[in-house]
């Protein structure tokens, strides 16, 4: 008596090999954008390095539904969903006031640029960015910092392309009120 067990039993192992390589792949290429969006949405960096990891995770657990279509775009989906429910679960988060962050990094002109200057000038973005609401947040995020379309924006997020456009504007305006820049090709 002859089974084909040994043949079905090499053939999960092929596909689980499979599955691994191609993974592994695409993390590889993911891990920067990845990071760089948790840090965006999270403004700390150990939160962004789990937040990425769980996205990871959760990819994983779900690869045959991400492959379907364009993975990066199933991650970061997964990733905003993670920012959102944790910051939920841990409400303990202690919000910083308007008028509590410091002011500092408001006067210097265009011409002082420095290396030291850039790394302020992100981290008034960072912290401006902390500073607006939550859905704002996610669209000013995907949509300026990390360049994708309104129609991309809408579809990752499942909101109204109008809604899209609408919250990028005020998300925008409100992030020009917290730096002090006057106008959209004005300066500091």
């Amino acid at each position: 008596m002859r089974t084909d067990r040994p043949r079905a039993t090499h053939a999960r192992r092929n596909a689980a090999a499979s599955k691994n390589d191609e993974f592994t792949a695409f993390m590889r290429e993911a891990k920067d954008p990845l990071h760089r969006m948790a840090f965006l949405l999270s403004g700390d960096a150990h939160r962004a390095e789990e937040l990425t990891q769980q996205t990871f995770e959760r990819c994983y657990r779900h690869w045959h539904k991400a492959r379907q279509g364009d993975p990066l775009v199933y991650a970061r989906r997964v990733l905003a969903n993670l920012r959102i429910d944790t910051w939920r679960r841990t409400r303990r988060e202690i919000l910083t006031g308007p008028d509590e962050l410091p002011q500092d990094h408001v006067a210097a002109p265009r011409s002082a640029r420095t290396p030291t200057r850039t790394v302020d000038d992100r981290d008034a973005v960072v912290r401006a960015l902390l500073r607006l609401p939550v859905k704002q947040r996610r669209v000013v995020v995907l949509r300026h910092l990390l360049d994708l379309s309104e129609s991309e924006v809408s579809s990752e997020l499942g909101i109204p392309l109008g809604t899209v456009k609408s919250t990028a504007s005020r998300g925008l305006a409100h992030l020009r009120t917290i730096l002090d820049i006057d106008a959209p090709g004005g300066t500091r």
